[in-house]
C-alpha cells in the first residue's frame, strides 16, 4: 500500500493580483477561515512516512480546493463576486492543477495494481458558533467503505494505547462522506483507494505548530499501520 499524503490548507496566501479583493480582510486571513493552523506542521512529520505529498500553497479563501466544482462554498464571499472568465481563471490556476496532481498520482499507483492510502491532514477550531467541539482527533472517512473504516479503528486504538486521555472519533467534528476532495476521489477510484482526513483540535496548536507530543502519537499510529 502506497500512501498519498495531503494538506489542503496549509497556507493563507494570497496572491498579489489578488490582493485588492482582500484589502480589509486581515483578521480573517489570520483566522481559521483562510487555513488550518498547524496542519502544515504536522503534514511535514507525517512527510517521512508517505511516498507521495502534496500540499496546496494558496488560501482557501482565494478557491476552495477541498469541494467540489458544484459546491457553494468553492468560493468565499470575496472571490464569489468576480466575473465567470476571472473565477474560470481561478480554477485553471489554482484549484485545477492541485487537484490533478494529486488525482494523476492516485491514478499512476493503482494503474500499478497497487492500493492507496490516502491521508489528508486538516485541523479544527476547538468552538464554533458557541459550542465546544468535544474531541481531540477526528477520524473522517466513508462508512460503507469497509477498508476505511477497519483503518480508522485500527489507528484510533493504536493512538489510545499511546495515549488512553486522547479522544478520538469517527467522523467528527465533519463526517467523511460529506463534499470534499476524498469524496470526489472515491467516486474516481471505487477500488484500492482509502481516503481518510484527519482532523486534530487546534487547541494543541500554538504559533502555527503542532503539539510535539500529538506529533508524536499521530506519527507512530501511522507508521505501525503503512509500514
Amino acid at each position: 500500500m502506497k500512501l498519498v499524503l495531503t494538506c489542503e490548507h496549509a497556507f493563507n496566501t494570497i496572491p498579489q493580483e489578488y490582493h485588492n479583493l482582500f484589502t480589509n480582510a486581515r483578521e480573517t486571513l489570520e483566522s481559521h477561515r483562510a487555513y488550518d493552523p498547524g496542519a502544515l506542521d504536522l503534514f511535514n512529520e507525517l512527510k517521512k512516512l508517505s511516498d507521495f505529498s502534496f500540499f496546496h500553497e494558496t488560501g482557501r479563501l482565494l478557491v476552495e480546493v477541498n469541494r467540489s466544482k458544484w459546491h457553494s462554498n468553492l468560493f468565499s464571499e470575496f472571490t464569489k463576486k468576480l466575473s465567470k472568465t476571472s473565477k474560470t481563471k481561478l480554477l485553471n490556476e489554482y484549484y485545477f492543477p492541485y487537484r490533478d496532481s494529486v488525482e494523476k498520482q492516485i491514478s499512476s499507483i493503482i494503474e500499478k495494481g497497487e492500493k492507496v492510502l490516502h491521508f489528508s491532514v486538516h485541523t479544527f477550531t476547538p468552538e464554533l458558533n458557541g459550542i465546544v467541539r468535544n474531541t481531540d482527533i477526528g477520524l473522517l472517512y466513508d462508512p460503507a467503505r469497509s477498508g476505511e473504516k477497519e483503518f480508522s479503528k485500527n489507528f484510533k486504538r493504536i493512538l489510545n494505547s499511546q495515549n488512553p486521555d486522547l479522544k478520538v472519533r469517527f467522523n467528527y467534528p465533519y463526517l467523511g462522506k460529506a463534499d470534499g476532495f476524498t469524496t470526489y476521489l472515491r467516486k474516481k477510484f471505487p477500488e484500492n483507494y482509502m481516503g481518510i482526513e484527519l482532523e486534530v483540535n487546534q487547541k494543541f496548536v500554538m504559533n502555527n505548530q503542532m503539539d510535539s507530543a500529538v506529533k508524536r502519537e499521530v506519527f507512530s499510529a501511522l507508521k505501525v499501520l503503512v509500514k
